[in-house]
């Protein structure tokens, strides 16, 4: 009788167990479906943006959806059809026509440094993020210096590091938002479309053509000069 009563112990507490197992693999069940509704969700969040209409063709024509398939450049006037939507069509067609040693360009150049480096002065931060203020103010300089060497993948490379940290100074912690682009969109719509030109800028990284590197690298910098 008392190993009858062991026996059915013994089941009892395998019974338990058999519970307990059954009950801690739903919660894992559960957290790993919960988990990549939301890693699901903040990739859809990312891509939810859409541009509006009017700029649409424009836009997608120099930074399509898929890339560059087999490295294949947007042509010149993608670019500058691009210009016109930013607000900046006249002042960078004639820039884009000047020769790249031109004293013309030079004075361009020089006035887009002075303008950032006042702009990046002008903005107020917490103390906490001032090292990042003079961090940026000093790679302005080794931008430039990269332009000059005629280097346009690097340069656009750099771009796209200085504009991630100047749209920190500018924005704070919505810069790093999935909904920035939109954010700025309501604000001003050329000023959207500058940001969602920032945002694609680094597609142009698989390409090599110099001449189309120096257009997209040219759109923000004119921009930023008439800013």
């Amino acid at each position: 009788m008392a190993s009858c009563q062991l026996l059915k112990g013994g089941i009892v507490e395998r019974d338990i167990i058999t519970d307990f197992l059954y009950m801690l693999s739903l919660r894992i069940d559960y957290f790993l479906i919960s988990y990549h509704l939301v890693v699901m969700y903040r990739d859809l969040s990312s891509v939810s943006f859409i541009l509006p209409a009017e700029y649409q063709k424009t836009a997608e024509s120099l930074f399509p959806g898929n890339g560059f398939p087999n490295g294949q450049a947007p042509n010149l006037k993608a670019a500058a059809d691009f210009a016109k939507i930013l607000g900046i069509g006249v002042e960078y067609q004639r820039l884009l026509a000047l020769e790249k040693e031109s004293g013309e360009l030079k004075k361009f150049l020089d006035h887009f440094q002075n303008n950032m480096d006042l702009l990046i002065k002008k903005t107020w931060v917490d103390k906490s993020d001032e090292k990042r203020k003079y961090k940026l103010q000093d790679k302005v300089p080794l931008f430039m210096k990269t332009i000059e060497q005629g280097d346009y993948l690097k340069s656009i490379e750099e771009f796209s590091t200085i504009l991630d940290d100047l749209a920190y100074l500018l924005f704070g912690a919505q810069s790093e938002k999935e909904d920035f682009t939109e954010y700025t969109f309501r604000i001003d719509e050329q000023m959207g479309l500058f940001w969602w030109y920032e945002s694609r800028l680094m597609l142009f990284k698989e390409l090599k053509e110099q001449q189309v590197l120096w257009a997209v690298l040219l759109l923000g910098l004119c921009y930023l000069t008439n800013f």
